[in-house]
């Protein structure tokens, strides 16, 4: 369920390299809705300058910025490491489809909707693939790491749960606040919120951690 070239190695990636593929495009956005005047002579070559006026000019803007610099962080991710983890994957389709849709309709309720559906989508995969005895965050997350079982049921419970709550959240920020309120939100809201839950998270990660050598290796080894 990841997407790799066929019988290519997955290659590392220097970690501040790999911090910028995943963060840069969400900066990007940030800076364009802020200081759109520093992009909007690069866009309006390609649409009409009359998109990036008014009160949405700002937004349009970003989400314009948003899109070609999304898809060069998963070409550029693919290229270094000949793999695409699912989430950025799946994030970055969903930022192509309502980003085009927020600039072709001229309505910016598509990109705001764009973290509510993807956390959903995730939320509920992964708390419906426990539903069936399928513990879905290893792929989901892209882990490299091994758990006992009852260690990827807990991760995916404590995952899937949180997503909702990023769903939730996002609802709650586009709908009663700016949309400057909302776009700094995604960039020193969402982000640290996430990294403090998955430090929460190191305990499960500790507790039943896999050992190489240990009995569970060897029976994961034969699955």
């Amino acid at each position: 369920m990841t997407a790799e070239t066929a019988g290519a190695p997955r290659q590392k990636v220097n970690p501040v390299l790999k911090l910028v593929l995943e963060m840069g495009p969400l900066v990007l956005f940030f800076l364009a809705n802020y200081k759109p005047e520093l992009f909007k002579p690069l866009v309006e070559r390609f649409m009409a300058p009359a998109l990036f006026e008014g009160p949405s000019g700002n937004i349009f803007t970003a989400t314009a910025v948003f899109i070609p610099a999304t898809v060069i962080a998963l070409i550029a991710g693919l290229v270094l490491t000949r793999h695409i983890p699912v989430m950025p994957l799946v994030s970055g389709i969903f930022v192509l489809v309502f980003g085009v849709l927020t600039l072709w309709l001229q309505d910016k309720t598509f990109i705001k909707l764009k973290p509510t559906i993807v956390n959903t989508l995730f939320g509920l995969i992964l708390l419906g693939g426990l539903a069936f005895g399928k513990p879905l965050i290893r792929i989901v997350l892209d882990a490299a790491f091994d758990l006992k079982p009852e260690g990827w049921r807990k991760l995916t419970l404590n995952w899937g749960l949180f997503f909702l709550f990023l769903a939730v959240l996002n609802e709650i920020v586009w709908r009663n606040f700016s949309d400057d309120f909302w776009t700094n939100f995604k960039v020193f809201g969402t982000m640290p919120i996430t990294l403090i839950f998955a430090a929460t998270q190191v305990p499960i990660l500790m507790k039943y951690e896999v050992k190489p050598d240990s009995p569970d290796a060897t029976e994961q080894s034969k699955t």
